[in-house]
C-alpha cells in the first residue's frame, strides 16, 4: 500500500494507451489519479496544477518535451517512469530535471514513486542534493561523469567491472580538471565539446583515447547539458562507454576489406599480366612487360627481374618503377649482398620483407635507397616451372604491410605461369628455329634405373618418349635390347628410382617398358626448352644428345643434368641447320609410306564416321565395304595409323620428345 498522502491530485502523463499505473495509484491512495495524454497536457494543467505529475512515456524524445512543458505550468514534482528502463530515457529525465527516475520494470520504483508523492520538500532541488546522483549511481550502463563548464570533475560514477582500468579512482577524480588528467591537446578537444553543449544546449557526442592500466583505449562519449548548476555554475553529464573492442572490430574489418580490394586489384594485375604471356614473342619482352604491367596498377612502386647465372649468382635482367634510387642500387650490390632475392633463388620459395623502414631487414646500401624511395615491403618470387628456375621476380610496395599470405599467393601463382610461359616459348623457339645447337653429354653413371640395369647385364637402354601427366606424374618409355621382358620388369620393381611400371612390348631379346620415375634427368632438360634427340645408357655409361636454340643458356642446362647425374660432362657442341620441309613435303611422306590397302581403310574410315564419337560406322560396317574380315580391316587401321603418328613424333628414325 502506498499509504495516506497529502497529495490531492496525481497526474500521469501518456500517450494515447493505458496507464500502467493509474489503477493501483488510484486503490492504493486517497488521492485522485487523473490520466494525462500529452495532447491534452497544457489544457489540463492550466484548470488545476498537480501535486505530482508522473511521466509514463517510453521516447526519449517525449519525455524531454513532456518535462518542459510541465516545469512552465508547475512546480510539482515530475517523476520518469517509463515501461522498461533505458539510458537514452534515463539521460533524458536527469537533462529535463526530473526528480525521480522509476522505471517500471526495475524493483523498488513503486516505492520510490511513493516517496516522492509523500515528501513535503516537493520542490526541492538543492545545488547540495540533487536527482542527478541516484541516476549516476545506480540507473546508467556507461561511466559517467558529472563536470561543470570549467572542466572540472564533480561527481563520477565507474562501473566496478572497469574500476582496474582506471589509474585514479572515482574519488580521486572529484576535484580535478580535463588538463589534470588528459594530454593538452586531448583536454582542449573535451573541453571544447564540453563549452559546446552548454552553449547550444544540445547533447554532442565525441571519441577520445585515454590511458588506462591496460594502455590507451578508445572512449565513445555523449555530453549531456543539464539546465540546474552547481555554485553557480552550468553542469554536464559526461557519458564515456569504452569501444576499444568495437573500434578493434572495425579496424580488423576495415583492413579486411582494404586486403580485399588489394587483393581485387592484384588478381586484376594477374589477368592482364597473363593476357601479356599469351601475346609476347619472347622472353626478354615477357619480363619487361610484366613489370611495367605490376607498377602500372599503382600497387607497387617498384618492379625488378634477376637471372641466375652459371654459380647460380644473381644478375639484374631488367626493371621498372619509380623507385629509382632502389633499382639502381639493386643493380651494384645483387651479387654481393643477402637479399629478398637471394633468398628467394636459394630456397625456391616466395621470400618477404616487410616493415622495411623500421626493421632494417635489407642490406645497408639497399636499407639507404629504401628510406629514399619510400620502400616498405619487398617481396621475391621464383620464375619456375617443375624444376627449371628462369630468374626472381621482386617486387617494392611502399605499404609497410604489403604482401599478405593471400597476396603471397597470388605472387607465387604469377610465378608459376611466368615459368610455363619461359618454357613454351623456349619450345616454340626451338621448333621455329631454322638453325640449333645440338649438345651431346657423357654421363658416367647414375643411380637411376638404366644405368644400374646396363652394369649388371649385357643390354642397351634407349629412351622411347617421356611424358607427365594433369596430376604432375612422370612417365618414360625405355626399349631395352639384349634382355627379355620378365628380368627387366622384375628389376624395374626392385629398384627404388621407379616408381611404377608396367611391361609394354615383350620379346626373347627386346622389350619396352613404361616407368613412373621418383627423379628424371630427362624431364628437368624438357623444362629448360631442350628436344631430346636421342639417350643411350650401355655398360653404365650414358650419352645424351639434345637441341637447344641458339641463344639457348648451355651452362644452365649442363647444370640441370648435373642436379641428377653428378659425373656429367659436355663433350660436343654442334650447330646445324634444319632442312626446310613445306605441308606438301610432309603429307607425300606420308602416303608415300601407306600402302594402298591401308589408305583405302583410312579414306573409308574417315569418311564413314568410323572417328566419330558415337561412332556413324562400325568396324565390321568397314570391313564390309573393304571385302575382307573386320580383323584385316583393323590391321590395315592400325598399320596405317602408325605411319602417320611416326611422321609426327620421330624423324628419320630419331627418338624426339
Amino acid at each position: 500500500m502506498i499509504g495516506e498522502t497529502s497529495a490531492n491530485l496525481i497526474g500521469i502523463v501518456t500517450d494515447t494507451g493505458p496507464s500502467r499505473l493509474h489503477d493501483r495509484l488510484e486503490s492504493e491512495t486517497s488521492a485522485t489519479v487523473r490520466s494525462i495524454p500529452c495532447s491534452e497536457l497544457e489544457a489540463i494543467l492550466s484548470e488545476r496544477s498537480p501535486d505530482a505529475v508522473i511521466v509514463e512515456l517510453d521516447r526519449a524524445e517525449a519525455v524531454c518535451k513532456c518535462l518542459e512543458r510541465v516545469r512552465v505550468a508547475t512546480d510539482a514534482p515530475a517523476v520518469v517512469a517509463p515501461p522498461t528502463g533505458g539510458e537514452p530515457i534515463a539521460a533524458a529525465a536527469l537533462r529535463g530535471g526530473a526528480t525521480e527516475y522509476a522505471p517500471l520494470d526495475r524493483d523498488g520504483s513503486i516505492e520510490r514513486i511513493r516517496q516522492v508523492i509523500e515528501s513535503d520538500e516537493q520542490t526541492a532541488t538543492s545545488d547540495d542534493e540533487w536527482s542527478y546522483h541516484r541516476l549516476l549511481t545506480t540507473e546508467l550502463p556507461d561511466e559517467a561523469f558529472l563536470l561543470d563548464e570549467t572542466g572540472t570533475y564533480r561527481d563520477a560514477k565507474v562501473r566496478p567491472e572497469s574500476g582496474d582500468l582506471y589509474t585514479v579512482t572515482a574519488d580521486e577524480l572529484t576535484g580535478n580538471r580535463l588538463e589534470d588528467i588528459f594530454p593538452d591537446d586531448v583536454a582542449r578537444r573535451l573541453q571544447a565539446c564540453l563549452e559546446r553543449a552548454i552553449e547550444t544546449d544540445r547533447v554532442q557526442t565525441i571519441e577520445y583515447e585515454a590511458m588506462t592500466t591496460e594502455g590507451i583505449r578508445q572512449f565513445d562519449a555523449r555530453v549531456v547539458p543539464a539546465e540546474e548548476r552547481i555554485e553557480g555554475r552550468r553542469v554536464v553529464i559526461w557519458l564515456a562507454r569504452d569501444v576499444t573492442e568495437r573500434a578493434r572490430r572495425e579496424q580488423r574489418l576495415r583492413s579486411r576489406q582494404a586486403e580485399l580490394e588489394t587483393l581485387n586489384r592484384i588478381n586484376a594485375v594477374s589477368r592482364r599480366v597473363i593476357e601479356t604471356l599469351v601475346e609476347v614473342p619472347g622472353q626478354n619482352r615477357l619480363e619487361q612487360e610484366v613489370c611495367e604491367r605490376l607498377v602500372d596498377s599503382e600497387l607497387y612502386c617498384g618492379s625488378w627481374i634477376a637471372g641466375l647465372g652459371p654459380d647460380d649468382e644473381l644478375r639484374y635482367r631488367t626493371g621498372a618503377g619509380d623507385a629509382e634510387a632502389y633499382l639502381e642500387c639493386v643493380q651494384t650490390i645483387i651479387g654481393e649482398h643477402e637479399t629478398p632475392a637471394a633468398e628467394a633463388a636459394r630456397s625456391s620459395d616466395v621470400e618477404t620483407a616487410t616493415n622495411v623502414l623500421e626493421t632494417e631487414t635489407l642490406p645497408e646500401p639497399l636499407q639507404e635507397a629504401a628510406r629514399k624511395d619510400s620502400v616498405g615491403a619487398v617481396v621475391a618470387v621464383p620464375i619456375a616451372h617443375e624444376a627449371a628456375t628462369y630468374g626472381i621476380l621482386s617486387v617494392l610496395s611502399d605499404r609497410e604491410n604489403a604482401f599478405s599470405e593471400t597476396e603471397r599467393s597470388a605472387f607465387e601463382l604469377l610465378g608459376e605461369t611466368m615459368g610455363f610461359t619461359i618454357m613454351a616459348i623456349k619450345n616454340r623457339q626451338l621448333l621455329f628455329s631454322d638453325s640449333i645447337v645440338e649438345l651431346e653429354f657423357r654421363i658416367d653413371g647414375g643411380d637411376t634405373f638404366s644405368f644400374d640395369l646396363t652394369e649388371s647385364y649385357d643390354c642397351t637402354c634407349s629412351f622411347e618418349w617421356n611424358g607427365t601427366t594433369a596430376g604432375g606424374r612422370t612417365y618414360q618409355y625405355v626399349t631395352i635390347d639384349g634382355l627379355g621382358g620378365e628380368t627387366v620388369l622384375e628389376e624395374a620393381t626392385a629398384h627404388d628410382s621407379v616408381e611404377e611400371c608396367r611391361l609394354i612390348h615383350d620379346g626373347p631379346e627386346q622389350c619396352t617398358i613404361e616407368m613412373c620415375l621418383s627423379e628424371s634427368g630427362v624431364r628437368i632438360l624438357t623444362n629448360h626448352g631442350v628436344t631430346i634427340r636421342d639417350v643411350t645408357v650401355e655398360n653404365g655409361i650414358g650419352t645424351c644428345l639434345v637441341e637447344v636454340p641458339q641463344d639457348a643458356n648451355v651452362r644452365a642446362v649442363a647444370d640441370a643434368l648435373e642436379s641428377i647425374y653428378e659425373n656429367t660432362e659436355l663433350v660436343a657442341r654442334r650447330t646445324v641447320d634444319r632442312p626446310v620441309r613445306t605441308a606438301a613435303e610432309r603429307r607425300n611422306r606420308i602416303l608415300d609410306g601407306l600402302t594402298d590397302r591401308q589408305l583405302t581403310t583410312l579414306r573409308l574410315a574417315y569418311y564413314g564416321g568410323f572417328f566419330e564419337w558415337p561412332r556413324e560406322s562400325t568396324g565390321e560396317e568397314i570391313a564390309e565395304a573393304m571385302d575382307v574380315t573386320p580383323p584385316t580391316m583393323h590391321q590395315h587401321l592400325r598399320k596405317g595409323l602408325e605411319t602417320i603418328l611416326r611422321e609426327f613424333f620421330d624423324t628419320d628414325s630419331s627418338r624426339v620428345q
